[in-house]
């Protein structure tokens, strides 16, 4: 797989209002003001996202600041992020966070890992 050339070294991320309310939530209920958005190699996609309350952050991350939280994105991720949407649904009783992420090429089956 190539890499994706990107010349602009800042991302750009989209958190829906739910979105927001959820990590106000969860942030909260951790006592974690951090969280890590980025991408990882695994999966049979090649790629899968990485969401965790982070407790470190790098001097090269790029820091989204939402108030009472902030997003951290590595450098290696943010051309595979760039102008993801984060949402959070619920469907009857399954909740969860998804990502609309249009530099994504494909999905596998399972729903967790992809290609770009």
């Amino acid at each position: 797989m190539e890499p994706i050339e990107y010349s602009n070294p800042i991302a750009n991320i989209e958190l829906t209002d739910s979105a927001i309310t959820q990590l106000l939530k969860r942030t909260g209920d951790r006592g974690v003001s951090e969280i890590r958005l980025g991408i990882t190699g695994g999966g049979c996609g090649g790629y899968e996202y990485i969401f965790d309350y982070n407790t470190s952050s790098d001097p090269s991350d790029q820091v989204f600041d939402f108030g009472k939280f902030t997003i951290h994105v590595d450098s290696l991720s943010r051309p595979y992020i760039n102008n993801l949407v984060l949402d959070y649904v619920k469907n009857g009783i399954q909740e969860e966070f998804t990502f609309t992420n249009p530099n994504v090429e494909a999905t596998c089956g399972c729903g967790v890992s992809m290609t770009f």
